[in-house]
C-alpha cells in the first residue's frame, strides 16, 4: 500500500512528455492533443463502428443489414489514422506497455459514451497463437484488456479463448486472403464459461473485421448470447 502511494506522489512530482508532442504534463497525453485527435465523436455504425454520414444516425450501414456479422456491436475509440496510427504500432512492435494503459483509458471513455450499449459481462482479448505470443513476449490485446476491466469493472478471462493456429499477419493480406487466413483458428476450451454470457472482445486495430468476425462466430457457437467488439482504433473503409 505504502509503496502505490509513494509511486502516486512521485508521478505528481515528475511530469511526463506527452506521447504525441512532448509537451510536459501529469498524463500520457496532454488536453490538446487529446482534443484534436481523440475528442471528435464519429458517427458510426453500432454493428461494425465503419464511419456513417450524420443524418445515417445510429442504423447499420448497408453492408452489415445486407449480411448480419456474427458479432452485434463494436465500439471503436479512434480512427486509425496519423498519428494514432504510431502509437498503436509502438506497442505491438516497439513493446511501449505504457500505452495499452493510454488505449485502454480512451476505449472506455467511449464504452460509457456509446448510446444505449449493453456492457459485456466478460472481457475476451484475441489470443495470440503460442509461437507469436513468444516471438513478441506479450500479447497487446490483454495489456489492453486487464486495464480496460478495471476501469469498466468487467471481469477478465485471458484463456476464455484459444488461437490453435499460426497464421500469417493480417495486415499482410487483402480481400478473401484474410477470411481463409483466419478460418478454424479460434477454439473455446470450457464451453460453461461462455454459454448464457454478453462477451467483449477487445483488440488494438479493427481493419477488415475478419478476425473479430471468426472469434465471435466460435463464441457464438458455443453459446454466446452477445458479443460486442471493444477496440481502440477502427481502420478507415478503404483500408
Amino acid at each position: 500500500m505504502g509503496s502505490r502511494l509513494w509511486m502516486a506522489g512521485l508521478a505528481t512530482l515528475l511530469p511526463c512528455g506527452c506521447v504525441l508532442c512532448g509537451a510536459l504534463g501529469r498524463d500520457p497525453l496532454c488536453p490538446p492533443c487529446r482534443a484534436q485527435f481523440c475528442g471528435a465523436a464519429t458517427c458510426r455504425c453500432p454493428a461494425c463502428a465503419e464511419p456513417l454520414a450524420d443524418a445515417a444516425g445510429a442504423q447499420p450501414c448497408g453492408r452489415c443489414l445486407a449480411r448480419r456479422p456474427a458479432y452485434d456491436a463494436t465500439v471503436a475509440a479512434v480512427s486509425y489514422a496519423m498519428p494514432l496510427d504510431r502509437l498503436v504500432l509502438e506497442l505491438k512492435f516497439g513493446g511501449r506497455l505504457a500505452h495499452a494503459r493510454l488505449f485502454a483509458g480512451l476505449l472506455a471513455d467511449a464504452v460509457r459514451a456509446a448510446p444505449a450499449l449493453v456492457a459485456p459481462e466478460l472481457l475476451c482479448p484475441v489470443p495470440l497463437a503460442p509461437g507469436r505470443l513468444a516471438e513478441r513476449g506479450f500479447n497487446q490485446a490483454l495489456e489492453m484488456a486487464r486495464p480496460l476491466g478495471r476501469l469498466l469493472n468487467i471481469a477478465v478471462a485471458p484463456r476464455l479463448a484459444q488461437r490453435v493456429q499460426e497464421t500469417s499477419a493480417q495486415s499482410r493480406l487483402r480481400g478473401g486472403a484474410r477470411q481463409a487466413n483466419i478460418a478454424h483458428v479460434f477454439a473455446v476450451p470450457e464451453r460453461a464459461a461462455v454459454a448464457g454470457r454478453h462477451i467483449g472482445i477487445v483488440d488494438d486495430v479493427m481493419s477488415s473485421g475478419q478476425t473479430l468476425q471468426e472469434l465471435a462466430a466460435v463464441l457464438k457457437r458455443h453459446g454466446a448470447t452477445r458479443v460486442t467488439n471493444l477496440v481502440f482504433a477502427r481502420t478507415p473503409p478503404h483500408r
